[in-house]
């Protein structure tokens, strides 16, 4: 958690910004949370463990680490803006159901080399990519199956 509080100070600082208790606070619950959270399921997750601090300021924390390299705002059809750490994660692919709107991280070497034979084939340069794929999670399938 060092590595992740340094670069959030050396953003805050930078910017001319204040390292406060609150936002250090909002940092530890987000490392500590899921890995796709919203603001509203961290605003939640803080409340239950007796924090005081306004879903507004959770909102401007997570755009912080997000504009400081820490995080990244995704979304994935249901509407909601999720957060993800990303900062010394390595890079995934996401699975996701359109039931129960579980998210799958995977990994997968073959479809890495795939894409950069296309990219290649194309003359293209890739610097950043994301995959996800839409679907329904074995749990789902099962319960559809069974009823």
């Amino acid at each position: 958690m060092k590595k992740e509080e340094a670069l959030l100070k050396d953003h805050i600082s930078k910017h001319n910004l204040k390292v406060t208790k609150e936002r250090s606070a909002i940092l530890r619950a987000f490392l500590d949370s899921e890995r796709h959270i919203t603001a509203e399921e961290l605003y939640r997750n803080m409340r239950e463990d007796g924090s005081s601090i306004g879903l507004a300021t959770i909102y401007r924390t997570l755009n912080l680490f997000c504009e400081s390299g820490l995080a990244e705002q995704r979304q994935f059809g249901d509407g909601q803006a999720r957060y993800e750490l990303t900062y010394n994660v390595k890079h995934h692919d996401h699975l996701i159901c359109e039931e129960c709107h579980r998210i799958i991280e995977f990994e997968n070497q073959e479809i890495e080399a795939l894409q950069e034979k296309v990219a290649q084939k194309n003359g293209f340069k890739i610097f950043s990519h994301k995959l996800e794929l839409y679907g329904i999670c074995a749990s789902c399938s099962a319960k559809k199956t069974a009823s």
